[in-house]
Order: structure tokens, then C-alpha cells, then sequence
């Protein structure tokens, strides 16, 4: 078991960055592939312990590569997530966060803004071809689009499948236009046939993988499910034992294995990086069409493991060694980390909250990151050093009109690796602990500078 060790993350972020960079010598730089998942939940996967979903593409993937079990996100919903992964930085210095809308809407004035230089942009400044298929969610409209954040090629949806007036009915409906599919920068249909995305996905990421299996490249590939409404086609309604969210799971699976078997169809695999995670845990409140958390606490919305800690699995075969690995890492870590392989200088005065793990994944050696924290909107929740994990707030209400944050009636502190669950309150048992991690979270508080929110403008 880890000890609380309190050697700061930069020290541990300067010693990696020493490192040899095991693709420094390389005479060809190495692609880049994300296959990101919307709400599916820690436990949503056979390779995770699920036992009526089946995944056999991406249970091959866990064979074959790192399958991490203590994973986490920037932000348990949508848009502030996938900022952070695309960004390397925490959601309250990149501005895409909210206090009182938690994510970008149809009717939102704004997006990721042109001062965010996100991954896909030093890629493609440095020759690698870049593709974005599938959901975006950070601004519907130029200059927000993908197009403009450093992506060649873009294919998807805006923002979540349910934001339409197909799917928002009821008397809280909202006035929202049609959901529509874009290509580059134009909006080709207006409201697309969902039961076909995900093999329309699945075949323009394939087609990106062929065109450009000659050069460098980086596809990012965000799937719009297992979020609500659910939806697959005629190939896959009726196959899983866990119903049409098992259905949904299923046919993801089948488009990761697409990816893989155009990947070793141009003898690409050895040199690619491929990761498959998700943006946050699953909505349990959707109950049956909802996932589920495994043995985690909560999940979406939430600052339990079960909404910041998601399945990933990382694959390179020959250069990533197959494992089950419970130290920490993180998406904001993918940006440092896809550079250091590439040989690519960080973007000179950009913050980044990522800590490259190229020594963790490629060399064995141990992760670079020891610290998590959890921010809600401009607040921060919690904060993890270790195996100990401590809660400044909580929440009451998350999904209700009534919902407010709170202070605890007691210290909550956790051993999250003892304890996944956080069933066990140890705080009385460790007040030292206790003090050491609010120093930590006001230290961080104190350092942050918190940009303005785009999702409450």
C-alpha cells in the first residue's frame, strides 16, 4: 500500500520531464488515437467485472495493453471533461465550467476559447494530420467549432444528443433548435438519424485512419453514447442481457474494434498510442439507461470515485507492456505525455495540470501523479494525496432545482484504496491527515487563477 507522501507534484513533474524520452530517437513519431465515451460508468465493461455486458474487442485491448484502475477525469460532466483532456489544464483555468450551468448549451454564446491551445493544435503545428469525430461540446458554432482548436477534419455533433426538441419534451422542455450533424464547419443534416451514429462514427474514423496510415496523426474519437437518449441499430437491439444500454455498450464495442483492425491493417498498432475512456461516470439517475459505477460510490455530477474515476485502458503493442495497474493517472495527463513522445516542446507559458507518464507507461516506473482534485463549477470539493481522499463540500440534491452545496457536519475522509467504496469515514482516526489536506486544497485554491466561466454566460 502507498503512504501519504507529500513531495510536490511539480518536483515529480520536473524529475519525468528529465527523463530519456523513449521515442526521442525514433525515426517515426508515433500516432495519437482517444476513444472517448460519454457516461459509461467504471463498471460498464466485461473487462471490469460487468456480467451482462459483453466486450470482447475492448477486453482484448485490456489483454493486450495497461488496463488502469484508478483513472480520472477533470470534471464529472461533459464539457468541463473534455476541455481538460483536450487542454491538459483544470476546467477553472480554461473558463469551461459552470455555477449555475454545468455544461454548454444549444443557446450558449460561447466556447473554448482561441487563448486555449489544445493538443490538437500543437500536433498539427508540429506535422501531424488531426481529426475530431463524433461529439465535441466545447461551442457549436466558429470560432468554437473543432476546426478551430487545431483539427483538419471534423465529423459529429455539437453538443449532447439529448439538447433537441426530439428529445426535450415535457413541461421543461426548451426551445432548442435541432441537433445537427457537421462536417468541417457546415451543418449537413439537421437532425440525424441516432441509430446510426455510432457505425457513421465508426466509418469515418476508419476512413481517416486509411487516408492519412502514410503520415503522423491524431484522431480523437468521441462517441455521443451511452449518454440518453439510447439508440443503436437493428445489428445490435436485442443482443445484450442487459438491454438497450447493454445494446448501446456493445456496439461501441464493435467500433473499437474497427479502430484496431484498421490500425493493424496498415501495420500501425506497434505505433500507436490508443487509449479508451470515458468523460465521466455513468447517470445513475437514468436508472436502467443509466451505467454503473462497479464497486464506486455515486457517479455522474458527483465528487465520489464513481464520478470522477472511469475505466481506461492504454494500448501500444510492444511498447506498452500488458498489465492491471492502480496507480494514478489522469486525461489532463494525455497532452504532456502525447508531446514527450513525440519530441514536442511544450507550448511556452501555458499551465498545464497534466504531468507527462511516458516514464509510467513505457519504462515501469511510477506514476507521476499523486494529487487529484475535484471541482464543481469555481468550487473545490475534495482532494486526493495518496490513498487518502478528503471532502471540503458536499452536495444536496445534485439533479433537482433544489440542489445547493454544503459543508459537511464532519470531516470526510477516506482511504479510497482500502475503502473504493468510501464507506468508512476515517477522520477521526486520522486528524493529522485531515490538517495536511486542507493545507494541500487551500494551497491549490490559493494558486489557481480562475477564469471567468464561458457555461453561465
Amino acid at each position: 500500500m502507498r503512504t501519504l507522501n507529500f513531495i510536490s507534484l511539480a518536483t515529480m513533474a520536473v524529475a519525468a520531464s528529465t527523463q530519456m524520452d523513449v521515442y526521442a530517437s525514433a525515426p517515426e513519431r508515433p500516432n495519437f488515437v482517444i476513444i472517448l465515451c460519454d457516461d459509461m460508468g467504471y463498471g460498464d465493461l466485461s473487462c471490469y467485472g460487468n456480467p451482462t455486458i459483453q466486450t470482447p474487442n475492448i477486453d482484448r485491448m485490456a489483454d493486450e495493453g495497461m488496463k488502469l484502475t484508478q483513472f480520472y477525469v477533470g470534471a464529472a460532466i461533459s464539457t468541463p471533461s473534455r476541455s481538460a483532456l483536450l487542454t491538459g489544464r483544470l476546467p477553472v483555468r480554461n473558463g469551461m465550467y459552470g455555477d449555475r450551468k454545468g455544461v454548454l448549451f444549444p443557446d450558449s454564446k460561447a466556447g473554448l476559447g482561441q487563448d486555449e491551445i489544445t493538443i490538437a493544435k500543437v500536433l498539427r503545428q508540429n506535422g501531424y494530420a488531426t481529426g475530431c469525430v463524433g461529439k465535441w461540446h466545447l461551442g457549436a458554432f466558429s470560432p468554437y467549432l473543432p476546426t478551430d482548436h487545431g483539427f483538419d477534419y471534423y465529423f459529429g455533433i455539437p453538443y449532447s444528443n439529448d439538447m433537441s426538441p426530439a428529445q426535450n419534451k415535457g413541461s421543461h422542455a426548451r426551445n432548442y433548435p435541432p441537433t445537427p450533424l457537421i462536417l468541417g464547419d457546415k451543418k449537413i443534416e439537421d437532425e440525424p438519424d441516432q441509430g446510426e451514429l455510432t457505425r457513421r462514427y465508426t466509418e469515418k474514423a476508419v476512413e481517416f485512419i486509411h487516408e492519412h496510415a502514410k503520415e503522423p496523426f491524431f484522431l480523437y474519437f468521441a462517441h455521443t453514447f451511452p449518454h440518453i437518449p439510447l439508440y443503436t441499430n437493428a445489428r445490435f437491439e436485442g443482443t445484450s442481457k442487459r438491454g438497450l444500454y447493454g445494446d448501446v455498450v456493445e456496439e461501441i464495442d464493435w467500433s473499437v474494434g474497427e479502430v484496431l483492425k484498421a490500425l493493424r491493417e496498415h501495420g500501425l498498432d506497434d505505433n500507436t498510442f490508443v487509449i479508451f475512456t470515458s468523460d465521466n461516470g455513468p447517470w445513475l439517475t437514468e436508472r436502467e439507461n443509466g451505467g454503473s459505477a462497479g464497486p464506486l460510490k455515486d457517479g455522474k455530477g458527483t465528487w465520489w470515485e464513481g464520478g470522477f474515476r472511469v475505466p481506461a485502458i492504454c494500448w501500444m503493442p510492444g511498447k506498452i507492456a500488458p498489465a492491471i495497474n492502480d496507480e494514478m493517472m489522469a486525461t489532463m495527463d494525455l497532452y504532456p505525455t502525447f508531446l514527450a513522445m513525440a519530441g514536442i516542446e511544450r507550448p511556452e507559458g501555458v499551465v498545464l495540470d497534466g504531468v507527462d507518464q511516458s516514464g509510467f507507461l513505457f519504462e515501469e516506473k511510477r506514476s507521476a501523479r499523486d494529487e487529484v482534485y475535484y471541482w464543481w463549477g469555481s468550487e473545490l470539493m475534495a482532494v486526493r494525496k495518496g490513498e487518502w481522499k478528503y471532502y471540503f463540500k458536499t452536495i444536496k440534491d445534485q439533479y433537482l432545482r433544489t440542489c445547493q452545496i454544503e459543508i459537511p457536519a464532519e470531516p470526510l475522509l477516506y482511504n479510497v484504496e482500502v475503502d473504493i467504496s468510501e464507506k468508512f469515514n476515517q477522520a477521526k482516526s486520522h486528524p493529522e491527515i485531515v490538517r495536511a489536506l486542507i493545507e494541500l486544497g487551500e494551497n491549490h485554491k490559493r494558486d489557481m487563477k480562475i477564469k471567468p466561466s464561458v457555461c453561465d454566460m
